[in-house]
């Protein structure tokens, strides 16, 4: 056998055993008479010497070693004269005996270790070699812990695990489908799934009342830290429920995964917050509540004093910076050049200072100070703080400041990622107005039940129905979403009716599920995770790319194969495909 134990197992125990390890050679420090060697796997790291006792062919072998050689080594288990307690193994070291060189390698493009000095492209490009270092190799390891932790769960809670195709029909809403042409089908082509959400409401006309699914989906968007094209999700769905019922579920699902993955125990239930109390809090329909500056609405007291710019805006917002008020002007002059970013794209920045003396502002002149300390006041403001205000059309002020208040609590440390804090956020809105296409589209989807009492404004007033839905959030990041579904065919047609779509449009492209929602649809309702946010969450990490083994870059190129690619045109030819330059 190639091994007897692995690199992080050997302890005191083990002395005088005779044991035969397998790995890479992480370093090598030759002191003449005695040679060190660090051997690695992905359990740990054991150091090897070899002696000047050593048989000569050791010695030999151990003289021609390089980083990342692949080596195999038999010798005797003894005590390190000088213990490492940084390390697992670092009581013991293996006396070489025999020593074979399986592989050798060249000098890698960047250290395999815990901090690489390769940057990102370059540690993409060799994504194989990144993936041995440590800090990938945990990762992948809580992403397989998190993987088991949800099958069992859902197991014991009678969840079937059915997979569900990836070439299906091409559906509008969204984002943008990738297509794959069918040879067998000239001109005709598969999408991949951006979800399986009407696979899975078919499963629940088949009468599989609890499914679930760890799945790979597909979006055709531009890419962020926790976007990729291709990203998987933890897919759920469940009949004869309520919304009710899917948020007790899942909300014991998620404090089991707390406790079973990092021993974290949530007593409490978690906090249901409705959309639009989420936005006027704090600006976002994902909010971070690790830490507080919520929102205060100052339009009342901020209009009527002769500054225009309050004046001609629909609305005003503020938050107190905690402990704030000793910004310099150099400090708050950063803050208003953040929010002048394209990026957040406000205008110009207020700023009140909260001191035990008084206040002072950047609007001191149309305002008298008893003004000022009421926006203060009403801000939540103490002494020590720094209030910080936006104003424009309401939504679009909001989603700035929320930008603000998180550039700021960035600043301050206050987003500890050991420290979290899930909720639910519910009672979004159905529908979205887009001024460009004059139409309404889905929130979530199309397939999203209203909240019966505003059933009645279908027609009348579409943009006052609210959805019966709801989104898992944690530490300001959306992990997961649902909600419950249409199951009846008329009301079915009155929301594709309220989103543009004529019947003609709406059976060409949903026909497959309204036809099998004739055959008797039981009430169902789901949501999906995002699985792979979900571990970067647990890992304590922004981005989800060290939690996939071959991820995307931004561009999204696998630059270690290098797709996408051409290809053959013997294969155009084949699909009856033609290519034609982009316009710029």
């Amino acid at each position: 056998m190639y091994r007897t134990h692995t690199c992080g197992c050997l302890r005191s125990c083990n002395v005088n055993e005779t044991v035969t390890l397998a790995g890479w050679v992480q370093k090598v420090r030759n002191l003449g008479a005695m040679t060190f060697i660090d051997l690695r796997d992905r359990y740990g790291i054991t150091q090897i010497v070899v002696e000047e006792n050593s048989p000569a062919e050791t010695r030999e072998a151990a003289a021609e070693l390089g980083r990342e050689y692949v080596i195999q080594v038999t010798g005797r288990v003894i005590e390190r004269q000088s213990k490492n307690p940084k390390m697992a193994t670092g009581d013991i070291e293996v006396a070489a005996e025999k020593l074979t060189i399986l592989n050798v390698a060249q000098t890698p493009p960047f250290t395999i270790e815990e901090n690489s000095d390769g940057g990102d492209d370059l540690r993409m490009r060799y994504r194989y070699l990144d993936l041995r270092r440590p800090p990938l190799q945990r990762a992948m390891i809580l992403r397989h812990r998190m993987a088991q932790a949800v099958r069992t769960f859902l197991d014991k809670e009678g969840f079937l695990e059915i997979e569900t195709p990836y070439l299906i029909k091409s559906t509008p809403e969204g984002a943008r489908d990738f297509v794959v042409p069918s040879r067998m089908n000239p001109n005709q082509f598969y999408a991949l799934p951006q979800s399986p959400q009407t696979l899975k409401q078919l499963l629940m006309v088949a009468g599989y009342d609890r499914y679930f699914q760890i799945v790979r989906c597909f979006r055709d968007e531009d890419l962020r830290a926790d976007r990729q094209p291709e990203f998987t999700q933890i897919d759920c769905e469940m009949s004869f429920v309520e919304q009710e019922d899917v948020l007790e579920i899942f909300e014991r699902w998620a404090k089991y995964m707390f406790k079973e993955v990092l021993d974290i125990e949530f007593t409490e239930p978690f906090q249901r917050m409705p959309w639009i109390e989420a936005m006027e809090r704090y600006g976002s329909d994902k909010p971070d509540l690790r830490f507080g500056m919520e929102f205060a609405d100052l339009t009342e007291l901020a209009k009527g004093h002769g500054f225009s710019v309050f004046d001609d805006a629909e609305y005003v917002v503020g938050f107190a910076a905690k402990g704030c008020a000793a910004y310099t002007r150099k400090q708050i002059d950063s803050l208003t050049d953040f929010v002048k970013r394209p990026q957040v794209g406000a205008k110009g920045l207020v700023w009140i200072r909260v001191e035990e003396g008084g206040v002072k502002s950047s609007v001191d002149k149309f305002y008298s100070p008893d003004e000022v300390k009421a926006m203060a006041d009403k801000a939540g403001a103490e002494a020590g703080d720094l209030v910080l205000i936006l104003c424009g059309a309401k939504f679009k002020a909001l989603t700035q400041l929320c930008a603000l208040r998180l550039e700021v609590a960035e600043r301050l440390g206050l987003r500890d990622p050991k420290k979290f804090a899930p909720l639910w956020v519910v009672d979004f809105p159905m529908f979205e107005w887009d001024d460009e296409t004059q139409r309404f589209y889905a929130m979530h989807h199309p397939f999203t039940s209203p909240k019966p009492e505003d059933v009645e404004f279908l027609v009348s007033d579409p943009a006052r129905v609210r959805a019966n839905a709801y989104d898992f959030v944690c530490n300001g990041t959306e992990i997961g979403g649902g909600s419950i579904r249409i199951h009846s065919p008329k009301l079915q047609a009155q929301i594709f009716d309220t989103l543009g779509f004529t019947p003609e449009a709406a059976e060409e492209q949903f026909g497959f599920l309204m036809n099998a929602f004739k055959f008797g649809a039981p009430p169902h309702g789901g949501l999906a995770f995002g699985f792979d946010r979900l571990c970067s969450l647990f890992g304590g990490d922004s981005s989800i790319r060290d939690y996939i083994a071959f991820p995307k870059n931004n561009a999204g190129r696998d630059v270690m194969l290098d797709g996408p690619s051409a290809i053959d045109p013997a294969q155009l030819e084949e699909l009856c495909l033609q290519l034609v330059e982009p316009k710029n």
